[in-house]
């Protein structure tokens, strides 16, 4: 899948989801995940933002980390989502999903004028000139 750039910040505020949301499917290491976030067309995270994220995780205790040899190369620190992690990621995917649905319920309305072939809000506490 081809990378959309997106504002930076935007990523910033969902990474550590979108991070957890790769363990679910079993432990797995830092250049993994972000060979798996970049496929998701989020771009190459680099590591200054994503090694800090993952010891985040650990600290909270949303993630464990343990060092597996590596075969033919240096070893691995590979992470596995916690219960409390697996718990945070049901809650976070809920929030996000509100959150989103109402984004996209206001951005898909206009009251700017700008013809955007969409249906205009209604606001019943302004009044109309």
């Amino acid at each position: 899948m081809g990378t959309i750039t997106q504002p930076s910040e935007w990523l910033r505020g969902v990474l550590g989801l979108c991070v957890l949301r790769i363990m679910a499917a079993g432990p797995t290491y830092g250049y993994a995940i972000a060979a798996e976030l970049a496929e998701a067309g989020f771009g190459e995270i680099k590591g200054g933002t994503l090694y800090p994220l993952l010891a985040r995780l650990e600290k909270s205790d949303l993630v464990t980390a343990e060092w597996r040899v590596g075969e033919g190369g240096p070893g691995r620190k590979y992470f596995t989502l916690t219960e409390t992690g697996r718990a945070e990621l049901a809650h976070g995917l809920a929030q996000w999903q509100a959150f989103s649905t109402r984004v996209d319920n206001h951005l898909s309305t206009s009251d700017t004028g700008d013809d955007l072939s969409l249906p205009r809000p209604r606001h019943p506490s302004r009044s109309t000139p």
